[in-house]
C-alpha cells in the first residue's frame, strides 16, 4: 500500500508541477523573488520535518500530500525566476523605435522569402547599449511595391548560422494585436526568448564567419540544418509541395503557403506535416530494428557481439541517439522533445531494470520538458502531444489482451481495426483541447488520418529523410532527384482526396469560445470515458463535451448592444451585436496578397464569438486601411446587406483582378446601397442611422482626401445608450453635423484614428462621450492619435482608449448601465509590452 501510495503521489507531483508552471504563465504581474524563495524554503523545511516523524503511518500520509505541494512550489519558483531573468533583458524605453548600430551573430535557420529574410540573432555589441541579447531580425528588399504586387525575388547575400554581421537597425519591443481569444504574438516571441525586433536599414556588412568549432552546439545544429536545406532547395524549387518535404525532413515549415495550412488544419493533418512524435518514434524504431539485426550477426573473431551486449540493449541506445539527432535537425520542438525524453526514460528504465508504468513515463517526460523550458506549456504542441500520448496509453490499457492473437491476414485485419478505433478515440478525446486552441474541430479527420497516417509516416517521411541525406553528397544527385520526385508524388496523391474532403460543407465546424467550467466538464467527460476503471454508464460521459463544443453566441436581450473595436493596427474594424443581428463596420487593412485583417483578425473573432453570418456590412470608404479585408470577409461569410460610400461591386471585381483570382468568384452581398444621411433601420430594439455623407457628396472620389470626406458615419442608438462610428471624416464634416443638431453619444469611434484633422472642440463637446476609442498602430508612422486630440477628449471627461496600448475594446449597453473592457486588461500577462504602458500619455 505504501509503495502504491508513493507512486500515486509521484503522479500527482508531476501534475502539480505542470499546474504550477501553467499558473506562472497566467500571471499578470510577477511576485517578488524573495517572497517566492521564503515560501519554497518553508515547504522544504516542512518536508524534512515530515520525514523525521516517528509514526510511520502518519509520515507516509503527510509525504503523500506534501510531495505534490513541494513540486508545485519548486515549479512556481523556477518559473518565476526564469521569467524575471528574461524580463530583465528589456529594451530601454528611450531607445524604442530608434536607430541602433548592432553587431550580431545569426543563431537560427533564416526564414527565406522572395523579398525578405528573417532570422533570430544574438547581439554581440550595440550602440546605444541595452539592446536585448536575443532579437528577431527582418531584412526586407528595397522598394515595396504595394499589397497586391507579387513578391519579386531579391538577390540577398547567403545568410547562415554562425555569420557575424554589422548593421544599422530600427529596434522595437515585440508588440502584437490583442483581441478576444486571438493569437498572442508577444507570447509567441517571449516563449522563444526574443526580446526585440530589429528592422535593417541600409546595407549590412559581413564581419566574419565563425569557425564551426567556435560555434555553440545550438548554432552548430542550425548550421547543419542550413547545409541540408541549401542542398535540398534546387531539387524542390519547382515542386508545389516542396515545403512539406523540408518540413518533414528538417522541420522548416516557412515554405508551406498559408492556404495549405488551412487545408491541413481543416482536415486534421497538421500534426503529420510537422515533426511529430510518431515520426521520430518510427524512424528511431526502423534504425533500431536494423541495428539489432546487424548486431546479432556481427562477430569479433569467434565471439558473437550479442553474447557480450544483448542486441535489444544496443538497439535501444541507438534508437535514443537517432531520435536525438532527428529532433535536433528538426528544430527541437515540443513534440520532438517529448518523444526523445520518453524514449530516453524507457531505455534507462530498461538498462537499470526499473519497472515503470506508461503514466509514470509520461509524467516524468512532462516535468523534464518544463524543467528545460517553462514556456513550453504555452505551445499548443505541448498539450496536444502529451494529450494524444495519454489517450494512446489509455486505449492500450483498456484494450489489454482481450483481442485474441491471430496470424496472417487476420492479424493484419485485427491490427487495422484496432488502429482505426484508437484513431477515432484520439480524435474525439482531443476535441476539447483542439476547440479551445483553434476554435474549430475537423469532422473529416478520422477519415483523412486513416489514409494519411500510413502514407506519410511509412512512406513520405522516410523518403524525405533519405532525400535530405543523399542531397548532402553531390555524387548522389541523380538518386536525390528520384527520391524527391517520388516523395513529392506521394504528397500530391495524398492531397487529391484531402482537398476534396476539405471542400465539403461538413468538413469542420467552428466552435465559439465557451466558459472555463464547460471546458473542465469536457475534460472530466473525456478522462472518465477513457478510464480503465468500470464506471456506471461510462459511455454517456462523452456527452459532457457537448456544452463546450456547442456553446454558441453571447445572449443579448432586446435593446442591448455590444460594440467591439478590434485591435487591427493602423486600420478600422468594428463589430456590433444586438440580440439577433451582427453588423461589421469596416474590414481593416490589406498587408499583402496573402495577408489581410479580414482573414487574420475579423474571421477568428467572429468564429470565437459564435457568429456565422453578417447581417449588415458597412465599408465607410475605399481607403485600404478600411476596405482591405473585404474580399476575405465576403469569401467566408454571407452578407445580407451592405452599405458603402463607393461602388462596392466594382471594388470587389478589381480585387479579384489584382489578386489573380478567377472572375466573379468572390460572392457579393445579397443587397447593396449607398450610405447616405437619413438612411435608418431598426433591429432588436436598436436604431441604426447614417449621419453622413449628404446626398450632394461626390460618389466617385479620386483622392484620399475626397474618400475621407465621403466616409460613412453611423449612429447606433438603443434604449439606454448610443454609439457613433466616424470613419475618416474631418473637422469640416464634424462641424456640419453639429450644426445639423448632432446629439450626445455615450461611445465614439474617434474619427480618422485620432488625427489632428478630426475631433474638433465643438464636436467633442457636442458628443460628450463617456468612452472614446482610437484604432491605431503601434508606433504608427502617421503619429496617430495626435496628443492634442487625445487630451481634448480626456478634458471633456471621456475615457480615451487606443488599440496600440489597450488592444481590442468592448463596450456593452445594458439597462443596468454602460460597461467596457480592454483586452490588455482582461488578458494581461507579465510578458506584455512594458514599454507600451510607459509611453501612455498621462490622463
Amino acid at each position: 500500500m505504501r509503495v502504491a501510495g508513493i507512486a500515486f503521489s509521484g503522479r500527482w507531483a508531476a501534475l502539480s508541477y505542470v499546474a504550477a508552471t501553467f499558473a506562472v504563465q497566467r500571471l499578470p504581474e510577477l511576485p517578488s523573488l524573495r517572497v517566492v524563495a521564503v515560501v519554497l524554503l518553508v515547504g522544504v523545511l516542512a518536508f524534512f520535518a515530515a520525514i523525521r516523524l516517528s509514526d510511520q503511518a502518519w509520515r507516509h500520509r503527510v509525504l503523500v500530500c506534501l510531495i505534490p505541494m513541494l513540486f508545485a512550489l519548486a515549479a512556481f519558483a523556477i518559473g518565476v525566476y526564469a521569467a524575471v531573468t528574461r524580463l530583465a533583458d528589456q529594451l530601454p524605453a528611450e531607445d524604442e523605435n530608434r536607430v541602433s548600430k548592432l553587431v550580431f551573430e545569426i543563431v537560427e535557420l533564416p526564414r527565406l522569402r522572395p523579398d525578405s529574410r528573417q532570422f533570430v540573432a544574438k547581439v554581440l555589441e550595440s550602440r546605444p547599449t541595452g539592446v536585448p541579447q536575443r532579437i528577431l531580425v527582418n531584412w526586407n528588399a528595397p522598394g515595396w511595391a504595394g499589397p497586391y504586387a507579387t513578391p519579386k525575388k531579391h538577390r540577398f547575400p547567403e545568410l547562415h548560422p554562425g555569420q557575424i554581421w554589422q548593421a544599422n537597425v530600427i529596434v522595437k519591443t515585440p508588440h502584437g494585436s490583442l483581441n478576444p481569444h486571438g493569437f498572442d504574438y508577444e507570447s509567441y516571441l517571449f516563449a522563444q526568448g526574443i526580446r526585440a525586433i530589429a528592422n535593417i536599414r541600409g546595407s549590412p556588412r559581413l564581419v566574419e564567419v565563425k569557425p564551426v568549432t567556435k560555434r555553440s552546439l545550438g548554432v552548430q545544429a542550425e548550421s547543419l540544418r542550413h547545409a541540408i536545406r541549401e542542398r535540398m532547395l534546387p531539387f524542390l524549387e519547382a515542386k508545389r509541395y516542396g515545403g512539406v518535404i523540408t518540413a518533414l525532413s528538417i522541420g522548416d515549415q516557412a515554405s508551406i503557403p498559408a492556404g495549405d495550412w488551412e487545408i491541413f488544419n481543416r482536415s486534421g493533418l497538421t500534426h503529420l506535416v510537422s515533426i511529430s512524435g510518431a515520426h521520430v518514434t518510427l524512424i528511431a524504431s526502423l534504425v533500431a530494428a536494423l541495428a539489432a539485426w546487424v548486431w546479432r550477426r556481427l562477430r569479433i573473431g569467434k565471439i558473437n557481439c550479442a553474447e557480450w551486449v544483448p542486441a535489444q540493449t544496443v538497439a535501444s541506445y541507438i534508437a535514443v541517439v537517432i531520435a536525438g539527432m532527428y529532433c535536433v535537425i528538426a528544430g527541437w520542438g515540443v513534440p520532438a522533445q517529448r518523444t526523445f525524453l520518453m524514449l530516453a526514460i524507457i531505455v534507462l528504465a530498461y538498462a537499470w531494470r526499473l519497472s515503470l508504468q506508461a503514466s509514470q513515463i509520461l509524467a516524468v517526460a512532462a516535468v523534464a520538458v518544463l524543467v528545460l523550458d517553462p514556456w513550453a506549456i504555452l505551445s499548443s504542441g505541448f498539450w496536444l502531444s502529451f494529450g494524444a500520448v495519454a489517450v494512446l496509453f489509455a486505449c492500450g490499457i483498456w484494450q489489454g489482451e482481450s483481442q485474441q492473437r491471430r496470424r496472417g491476414l487476420n492479424r493484419w485485419w485485427d491490427n487495422l481495426k484496432t488502429a482505426s478505433v484508437w484513431q477515432l478515440f484520439i480524435t474525439v478525446a482531443l476535441f476539447p483541447p483542439l476547440a479551445l486552441l483553434f476554435n474549430e474541430i475537423s469532422l473529416i479527420s478520422p477519415l483523412s488520418n486513416a489514409y494519411a497516417i500510413p502514407l506519410i509516416s511509412l512512406l513520405v517521411t522516410p523518403l524525405s529523410l533519405l532525400f535530405a541525406a543523399t542531397s548532402l553528397f553531390a555524387v548522389l544527385d541523380p538518386v536525390s532527384a528520384w527520391v524527391a520526385w517520388l516523395s513529392h508524388g506521394l504528397i500530391e496523391l495524398l492531397m487529391v482526396p484531402t482537398i476534396w474532403l476539405c471542400a465539403l460543407p461538413i468538413a469542420s465546424i467552428p466552435v465559439a469560445a465557451a466558459p472555463a467550467w464547460s471546458f473542465v466538464l469536457a475534460l472530466i467527460g473525456v478522462v472518465g470515458a477513457l478510464s480503465p476503471r468500470t464506471l456506471p454508464a461510462k459511455e454517456l460521459l462523452w456527452l459532457l463535451i457537448l456544452p463546450f463544443l456547442f456553446w454558441g453566441r453571447e445572449r443579448l436581450a432586446e435593446g442591448e448592444w455590444r460594440l467591439t473595436a478590434l485591435d487591427v493596427g493602423q486600420g478600422s474594424a468594428v463589430v456590433i451585436q444586438t440580440a439577433h443581428s451582427v453588423l461589421l463596420f469596416d474590414t481593416g487593412v490589406r498587408r499583402s496578397r496573402e495577408s489581410d485583417v479580414g482573414s487574420q483578425t475579423i474571421h477568428p473573432y467572429l468564429r470565437t464569438a459564435g457568429l456565422h453570418s453578417i447581417d449588415v456590412a458597412v465599408v465607410s470608404h475605399a481607403d485600404l486601411d478600411h476596405v482591405g479585408g473585404v474580399a476575405s470577409v465576403l469569401q467566408r461569410y454571407q452578407v445580407k446587406q451592405a452599405y458603402s460610400s463607393f461602388n462596392l461591386t466594382d471594388y470587389v471585381r478589381r480585387e479579384e483582378r489584382l489578386l489573380g483570382l478567377v472572375a466573379n468568384t468572390i460572392p457579393l452581398p445579397e443587397s447593396h446601397e449607398w450610405c447616405q444621411a437619413g438612411t435608418t433601420w431598426q433591429v432588436d430594439g436598436v436604431e441604426f442611422r447614417f449621419l453622413w455623407p449628404e446626398s450632394s457628396v461626390n460618389k466617385n472620389p479620386t483622392s484620399s482626401a475626397e474618400r475621407n470626406t465621403n466616409s460613412c458615419v453611423l449612429s447606433v442608438r438603443g434604449p439606454w445608450h448610443a454609439a457613433l462610428l466616424m470613419g475618416d471624416v474631418g473637422t469640416d464634416q464634424e462641424l456640419r453635423m453639429v450644426k445639423q443638431g448632432l446629439s450626445a453619444h455615450d461611445v465614439v469611434m474617434v474619427g480618422h484614428h485620432g488625427s489632428n484633422t478630426s475631433s474638433a472642440a465643438a464636436f467633442v463637446a457636442a458628443v460628450n462621450a463617456q468612452v472614446a476609442i482610437a484604432q491605431v498602430g503601434w508606433w504608427s508612422r502617421f503619429g496617430h492619435p495626435h496628443r492634442a486630440v487625445e487630451r481634448r477628449w480626456q478634458r471633456q471627461g471621456s475615457h480615451f482608449f487606443r488599440s496600440d496600448y489597450d488592444g481590442a475594446v468592448s463596450v456593452w449597453s445594458r439597462s443596468a448601465g454602460l460597461n467596457w473592457q480592454t483586452e490588455r486588461s482582461a488578458s494581461k500577462r507579465y510578458w506584455h509590452n512594458v514599454n507600451a504602458r510607459l509611453h501612455r500619455t498621462p490622463t
